[in-house]
């Protein structure tokens, strides 16, 4: 039986008034009805990327209705990395709050690299998978379309959940490319578009897109559409070449659908602040309300080392615009591949992106934590703070090293316990004496009582008296 009539992938079972396991949980992680979550599913507003066989998963969902998700890449290269180091940076992007995993692996251990990541992550894995294709030839001249299928179909039987394909750049977009200042600075985008330039051909991507979605259905590996001909710098956002290439990707989206395959579109890197909305509103209506997965955006160009706080600057309002999912960007971005710590920072500045657009945008309990972590603050519950914190360790090894600086902290577990970190009432910025909260409650204990000492006591039904100028504060 054709694939693509089976009804096995979770848009197939959405438009057919199923509500799967994988919907139940997704609702029940985000405080929604189920059958709203059926219902984005069908329509192709929600995707759940779930392999059937990525065996221990636990199912997300993706979605301009839902809260932001977030993904981190990771992967070796020729130069460097291993399974046990990409292991640790799974483990890491996991604990500090990544929803799913891009393995982008281009070094000769890819394979049990990937199939390690997948055999150990509860998160959904992605790929690019012409990575894992070109790892295999001399030359992007030398990729064929039979590779590029079996490279495809070898990763879904892996277990991968999503794949990044760019299948919407097309031979005639190259012409816009040339007049850029970066010209393309998608890796997929460049091995593409050497490869149509040597063969004179079309994108063997776009030319075999049927069989690839029979692939993706009879596995449920959902399409994220690559933009190949994202903008690499600011000079080059919202060209000609950006959104003929969106263009295509809408028209690929309808064809995802209707072959039962759930698809994300992914969204431009380097964009002013200015054209944000104007990116996330047209892909909304090109794509048809196709879940907008971005990289960053950057929002400016000349901060080398920093780019996990200007790709969150964007990422904070392509989210509230209505991004679906962020990609991370590490402060290794455009310099070299992240290590452990790269990876943290860059989790953690993307996961502060999202919450603050969630907040924004008044998704179902986004806001309990800052809540719950502000009736911590004005207790002065420390250690409840760092329990709330996006970052935990961090916030504790800020508040140790900041007292023991100071001289008030302690420098081993025996004297924390006499009156450690967690119990002060004051940190070293203000100390005890300017202290605004504690003062501000001071000052309250003080309104409450009488100049003799005694609390007021309120007499129902009659009128308070009225305080002296001395009372008042």
């Amino acid at each position: 039986m054709d694939a693509r009539t089976t009804t096995r992938t979770q848009l197939q079972l959405a438009k057919a008034g199923v509500t799967t396991a994988a919907m139940h949980a997704v609702a029940s992680v985000e405080r929604l009805d189920a059958e709203f979550v059926r219902a984005g599913v069908a329509a192709g507003r929600i995707v759940i990327p779930a392999n059937h066989h990525h065996l221990n998963l636990r199912p997300i969902g993706i979605g301009t209705d839902l809260c932001t998700k977030i993904n981190a890449n990771i992967g070796n290269s020729a130069l460097s990395g291993s399974v046990p180091t990409e292991l640790r940076k799974l483990r890491t992007a996991i604990q500090y709050g990544a929803d799913t995993v891009m393995d982008l692996s281009t070094g000769p251990d890819a394979p049990r690299i990937r199939e390690a990541i997948i055999a150990r992550s509860a998160v959904p894995i992605g790929t690019v998978p012409i990575y894992d294709a070109m790892r295999q030839v001399e030359d992007a001249a030398d990729l064929s379309a039979d590779l590029l299928l079996t490279t495809i179909d070898q990763q879904a039987r892996q277990g991968v959940d999503y794949m990044t394909l760019h299948a919407g750049l097309l031979r005639q977009h190259l012409r816009h490319a040339e007049k850029r200042l970066l010209g393309i600075v998608s890796r997929g985008g460049a091995i593409l578009a050497k490869w149509m330039c040597r063969h004179r051909r079309q994108n063997p991507l776009y030319a075999h897109f049927d069989d690839v979605l029979d692939i993706c259905a009879r596995h449920d590996v959902t399409i994220s559409l690559g933009d190949g001909l994202r903008p690499g710098c600011l000079a080059d956002a919202s060209d000609a070449a950006q959104y003929a290439e969106l263009d295509v990707l809408g028209k690929l989206v309808q064809r995802c659908r209707k072959a039962g395959v759930q698809a994300m579109v992914e969204g431009p890197g380097h964009i002013p602040l200015d054209q944000i909305q104007e990116n996330m509103e047209r892909e909304h209506v090109l794509c048809d309300g196709a879940p907008f997965y971005i990289l960053g955006p950057v929002v400016t160009d000349c901060a080398p080392g920093y780019d996990h706080i200007t790709s969150a600057i964007g990422g904070a309002l392509g989210a509230y615009y209505g991004a679906a999912m962020l990609c991370y960007v590490t402060p290794k971005e455009h310099l070299g591949l992240p290590n452990l710590k790269d990876v943290r920072d860059g989790v953690v500045a993307a996961k502060i992106a999202a919450h603050a657009a969630d907040v924004a945008r008044g998704r179902p309990g986004a806001r309990e934590r800052d809540d719950a972590i502000s009736r911590a603050r004005v207790e002065f519950d420390w250690e409840r703070q760092f329990t709330l914190a996006l970052d935990p360790e961090r916030a504790r090894e800020f508040r140790r090293a900041a007292l023991r600086e100071s001289g008030t902290g302690h420098t081993t577990p025996q004297d924390a316990t006499i009156s450690g970190p967690e119990t002060t009432h004051y940190c070293t910025m203000c100390g005890p004496r300017f202290c605004s909260m504690r003062l501000f409650q001071e000052s309250l204990r003080l309104r409450r009582e009488t100049p003799g000492g005694k609390r007021q006591v309120a007499t129902t039904g009659s009128r308070a008296k009225p305080r002296r100028r001395s009372d008042s504060l």
